[in-house]
């Protein structure tokens, strides 16, 4: 394969730095507009292409996957998740899955403690008053919101994006605490001065802020149902910048206008771009369009990595970022 260019179809437009890349290495199909591709379009690329370049508004499932021609050899995702990709049906078609890991990591942390200091100072609402010219000047019980030091943060999912939310917030001084599928290493947990749960439900009981920064899975799927929020204190704030089906989005919002859950931070949503109106009309919910990842220099080291994986394919070897279904 080394000496031939492969032909790649990118189905969203890219950081310019990285298209031009693209056309220099490859004979590359870019995206002249950046709506997302109609699944006929994705159908029509995956007979065409050696490999596909999709993003998280792609769904590549079985079906799409059964139309896709002998030449398709790689899905090469810009980004990290892949609950989009039906990892599983294309490694038995013969089609590697490769990803972008890693790189938003402190993008995305940065982002978590951007929507703790908004929910809990009542940023937005502060400044949607001085956008409106309604500001009458400073009073001594106006927008009082809360203190996130001493406070306790309970991060659920404790891998790269997790830990890099513990060191944030350790610097705040929040109390860490976490639960993980798997227990950290000693040394981890003295390094972040992070306390493990066994029980999520016995973390959840107890924390000020819960930050959800675990992958979307089949056991991940409404992990924080109805049952599990409602163990939360009132008073109690929960973030989440991984992915919107960990939460039942209804039974968040109906404890949010009920008073029973005290704020809320969402960069991602259950249902993608549908959000439940009646989020919008909360004071005391942040919403954001799904932001976490982006800083341009975030944007430009993913589409690298995308380059550096599909290059090394080329070449004949394994990509570096080869996502294998028994890691999901």
């Amino acid at each position: 394969m080394a000496s031939e260019r492969l032909s790649v179809v990118v189905t969203r437009r890219l950081p310019e730095s990285v298209e031009t890349r693209m056309k220099e290495l490859f004979d590359v199909r870019l995206r002249d507009s950046d709506e997302p591709m109609s699944r006929e379009e994705i159908a029509e690329a995956m007979k065409q292409a050696d490999i596909l370049v999709p993003t998280i508004t792609d769904t590549i499932d079985a079906s799409l996957l059964a139309q896709a021609g002998d030449r398709l050899k790689l899905i090469a995702n810009y980004g990290a998740g892949v609950d989009h990709i039906d990892v599983q049906t294309a490694r038995q078609r013969g089609i590697h899955v490769s990803n972008t890991p890693g790189v938003v990591t402190d993008d995305t942390a940065d982002m978590v403690m951007a929507l703790i200091l908004a929910v809990t100072r009542r940023i937005p609402e502060g400044l949607a008053v001085m956008q409106s010219g309604d500001w009458d000047g400073w009073a001594p019980t106006a927008f009082l919101g809360k203190r996130v030091g001493a406070k306790r943060l309970g991060i659920l999912g404790m891998g790269r994006i997790g830990q890099a939310v513990a060191r944030r917030a350790a610097a705040f001084g929040m109390q860490v605490h976490y639960h993980n599928r798997k227990r950290l290493r000693p040394e981890v947990e003295e390094e972040y001065d992070a306390t493990y749960w066994e029980s999520l439900d016995q973390m959840v009981s107890r924390m000020d802020i819960l930050s959800i920064n675990c992958p979307h899975t089949p056991s991940t799927f409404h992990l924080m149902n109805a049952r599990r929020l409602k163990l939360m204190k009132p008073s109690a704030v929960i973030v989440n910048t991984s992915r919107g089906e960990v939460i039942d989005e209804n039974a968040l919002t109906r404890m949010l206008r009920a008073g029973e859950i005290g704020g809320a931070g969402l960069d991602v949503f259950e249902k993608r771009h549908n959000i439940n109106p009646r989020l919008r009309e909360l004071s005391n919910v942040v919403l954001l369009p799904h932001m976490g990842s982006a800083t341009i220099e975030g944007r430009i080291e993913m589409g690298e990595k995308v380059i550096i994986n599909i290059k090394t394919f080329a070449d004949g070897h394994r990509p570096p970022d080869l996502v294998i279904p028994a890691m999901l």
